[in-house]
């Protein structure tokens, strides 16, 4: 499948701060849709939960609409036709007519879904059992694949090759792309030893990556959480130079949250913060379309609804 055509600068759109911050009325290029948040109950005949159905169709009649799949459960060890990506994200990425996926690349069964930060073990036998349900999972979709790194805490048991080395060869031989998550990869460098956040991206193919993802977090009992809570650290920013500098991604999608991640995380909500959002917002497309000029791009004309 081919890279799909640059498309700009975006918000995802989180129902957890849909209740204060105005998502419809910003100056951006896209949104990104939580699968997870609009998937009808699996013991139900219908993909759209409740009153979801009506407002994907508003929000996508005004912006390009991309797919990002949490909790499908799709690199677990259970059959790949009964997990929820296949029994209900792929219809739902359809029906928003997402131009590709996004995949967080770690495990999930249906007994424990919410596992924010259990990567995927970093081995050979992995690689092989990882990249086959990834390619086939591709197919099923029709649409590329696009698989998300993880933030995590601790080293992944019984790794045995480096995460950039990791998702460098699982694209190779799924034939899938990548969406780099920068914050998850500054929050990486900074909460274990030896994780190298400029070898990472010296590691991946950037040619390969068709989104990217920037937020911020907070620290919490001697650890830095990926909690989307704050505006994106300078570190972050730098990385995106650098990454833009050599390759220019199909879309950049900032992230906000807050409460949902930890009953310790900052809730958002307010002027100030809505003024963080913009003001990040702001710099990400000016990186991007600067980008995209070098790259022969044309950006995107963009107006306030």
């Amino acid at each position: 499948m081919d890279k799909p055509a640059p498309l700009g600068v975006g918000l995802q759109y989180n129902p957890e701060i849909l209740d204060w911050f105005p998502f419809e009325t910003q100056p951006v290029d896209l949104f990104e849709i939580l699968l997870d948040a609009i998937m009808g109950p699996l013991d139900s005949p219908w993909i759209f939960r409740p009153g979801q159905e009506r407002r994907m169709q508003a929000l996508g009649a005004a912006k390009p609409l991309l797919a990002h799949s949490n909790y499908g459960c799709e690199f677990g060890f259970g059959r790949l036709e009964d997990t929820p990506a296949v029994r209900r994200h792929v219809a739902l990425a359809k029906a928003i007519n997402s131009p590709w996926v996004g995949d967080h690349c770690f495990y999930g069964d249906g007994s424990w879904l919410d596992i924010w930060s259990s990567p995927v073990q970093f081995s050979s036998p992995e690689l092989v059992r990882v990249a086959d349900r990834a390619r086939r999972l591709q197919d099923i979709y029709g649409m590329p694949l696009a698989h998300e790194n993880a933030a995590y805490y601790m080293p992944t048991p019984g790794a045995a090759m480096r995460e950039a080395e990791f998702m460098a060869r699982l694209v190779d031989r799924a034939g899938t792309w990548l969406h780099l998550d920068l914050h998850n990869v500054y929050t990486n460098s900074v909460n274990l030893a030896g994780y190298d956040a400029s070898d990472y991206l010296a590691t991946i193919p950037l040619d390969r990556v068709v989104c990217i993802h920037l937020a911020g977090g907070s620290w919490y009992d001697g650890l830095y959480h990926d909690w989307h809570d704050s505006t994106v650290p300078e570190p972050v920013w730098a990385m995106l130079d650098q990454v833009l500098s050599r390759a220019l991604p199909s879309a950049v999608i900032l992230e906000f949250q807050g409460r949902a991640h930890h009953p310790q995380t900052r809730e958002l909500g307010g002027a100030e913060d809505e003024a963080m959002i913009a003001a990040d917002l702001a710099r990400a497309k000016a990186a991007w379309d600067a980008a995209a000029r070098r790259h022969g791009v044309v950006p995107p004309v963009r107006e306030i609804a």
